[in-house]
């Protein structure tokens, strides 16, 4: 079994930053090769109070691809270490509305989609708070 492990969350004034990281470990099934995180695309969805979880940003296998929510682009950049199993979210200009809970999401299959739905994997969330 995949095991994703959210960290990087914090209190951050209004326009700063935060680094947010995400650690896979394990394996889906025997069907997927020993390197299924180089194949797979990694997410970052977040959860506010009282509202559903929505996507941030997505990076594929294929040529790297990134794409992101219209309310993050420009601000928020998507990344990934295959040696270390590992993708980050980089947090700029960080906005009171964008507190909420972040989740780390692996898709095996590389379907590049902005569905939660779509992924199989998810870490156990890191908290983003931003005071104004």
């Amino acid at each position: 079994q995949v095991q994703l492990v959210d960290s990087g969350g914090g209190l951050v004034q209004a326009g700063g930053s935060l680094r947010l990281a995400c650690a896979a470990s394990g394996r889906p099934s025997s069907r997927y090769p020993m390197d299924w995180f180089r194949q797979a695309t990694m997410g970052w969805f977040r959860q506010a109070p009282g509202k559903e979880r929505e996507f941030v940003a997505a990076i594929r296998r294929s040529f790297l691809t990134t794409f992101a929510a219209d309310s993050v682009k420009g601000r928020f950049a998507i990344s990934r270490d295959s040696t270390k199993n590992a993708v980050y979210l980089r947090l700029n200009s960080l906005k009171p509305e964008d507190t909420a809970v972040y989740y780390c999401a692996a898709d095996p299959t590389d379907s590049g989609s902005t569905y939660s739905q779509e992924y199989n994997y998810w870490g156990q969330g890191t908290q983003v708070t931003v005071s104004s």
